[in-house]
């Protein structure tokens, strides 16, 4: 099966074509083309996403994206002569996202499926990233399977974005288990998730705070790294110890802000610089780690699944992987899954791994049915 996959969450213009082989333990999933066209220039002078210019540049976008995906992949969206491989199926974003992203991606996949004559399905973007971590753990790219096995459930899922941080207890993935202690059934239920900002949102505001530009998370990750001291900065820990899985990091933003305030000479000096965003990156890393562990001994999770734009951060990374280690020492075997860094924001090649288990679980849409598929800027994973 040949799958197109197409986001439009967000800032992110994802256009991928994957290709799905089915096997024993689970389809082997090949990526042909994976584009991503970047909006970060045209929003950084304003430090953060503008939905309208966000939906003018995948209009400006969505089309050349498209049109490169297929060429690299060798893939056709017509019937040709003498006869090419065609797309078998369109995965497109639906949401949760900006509305206006969203309907640029929304119409245009519908579009195609009409004028082509190709079922389409619409795809949870959070599924998407949960399917990334689970498709690429340590196998890069091209020519990789679901590693799922007994072993695998249940699972518990930290989402960490810009626009979201979650936790996610999971039964299974992509459609409701038969036997699950999640009500109902579900593949999912939302156990925690942040009251305020989301963890990717705290590091973008606090970049603005000391100038250094956005998105703040890659920037604030590469000035910490950069100090190795002892620091003297003791940033709060929102929520950590409360007895719930809940976040909250505009809290651990207004420290900032207010410790900037006290130290305004204190901003022209690198050292200080440095070790602030030292401290705030540990800040968060150390509630996300400690809120997903507790979720982890309660639910007797098996595997943790890091996923999302957050979980590129090389910091996060290795101090769940030391967490982890730590587990196994004591006899506490946790499986840990996380995307390959260039899968963990967004792209279309995630939507197009959920979209083939969407496909699987409802069957999907075509002609007057079309219709159904609609944008939904508060969509809910369950």
């Amino acid at each position: 099966m040949i799958i197109l996959g197409i986001e439009t969450s967000c800032d992110d213009t994802g256009i991928a074509i994957m290709e799905a082989k089915p096997a024993k333990t689970g389809p082997i999933f090949n990526i042909l083309s994976n584009i991503v066209s970047s909006q970060i220039k045209i929003h950084a002078p304003f430090g953060g996403v503008v939905p309208n210019l966000a939906a003018r540049e995948h209009l400006k976008n969505i089309k050349p994206c498209l049109q490169q995906a297929l060429r690299e992949a060798g893939v056709t969206l017509k019937d040709t002569c003498p006869p090419m491989r065609r797309v078998d199926l369109i995965a497109v974003t639906i949401g949760p996202g900006l509305i206006p992203s969203l309907l640029i991606g929304v119409n245009f996949a519908k579009a195609l499926a009409y004028k082509y004559k190709i079922p389409i399905v619409g795809v949870n973007h959070l599924e998407g990233h949960i399917a990334a971590a689970l498709t690429s753990s340590g196998h890069g790219i091209s020519n990789f399977q679901f590693p799922i096995f007994k072993t695998t459930f249940p699972a518990v899922a930290l989402l960490v974005s810009g626009g979201h941080t979650q936790l996610i207890l999971m039964q299974k993935f992509g459609h409701p288990a038969k036997k699950s202690s999640i009500s109902n059934g579900a593949s999912y239920k939302i156990i925690g998730e942040t009251r305020d900002d989301a963890a990717g949102e705290c590091f973008d505001k606090v970049a603005k705070l000391l100038g250094l530009g956005y998105p703040g998370g890659p920037i604030i990750s590469q000035k910490a790294a950069e100090f190795n001291g002892k620091t003297s900065i003791n940033l709060p820990r929102p929520m950590m110890n409360q007895n719930n899985f809940d976040f909250s990091f505009s809290g651990l933003k207004t420290a900032v802000l207010y410790l900037t305030r006290d130290n305004k000479n204190e901003l022209k000096n690198p050292e200080f610089i440095q070790e602030l965003c030292h401290e705030t990156q540990q800040a968060i890393i150390d509630v996300l780690i400690s809120k997903t562990f507790k979720a982890v001994n309660k639910h007797k999770a098996k595997t943790i699944i890091l996923s999302g734009g957050v979980a590129a951060n090389t910091e996060l990374r290795e101090q769940f992987l030391n967490k982890i280690q730590e587990t196994r020492n004591k006899k506490q075997t946790i499986n840990f899954l996380v995307p390959s860094k260039n899968l963990c924001t967004d792209n279309g090649a995630m939507i197009a791994m959920a979209g083939y288990y969407g496909a699987k679980r409802h069957p999907a849409l075509r002609g007057n049915s079309l219709n159904s598929i609609t944008a939904n800027a508060n969509l809910r994973i369950k």
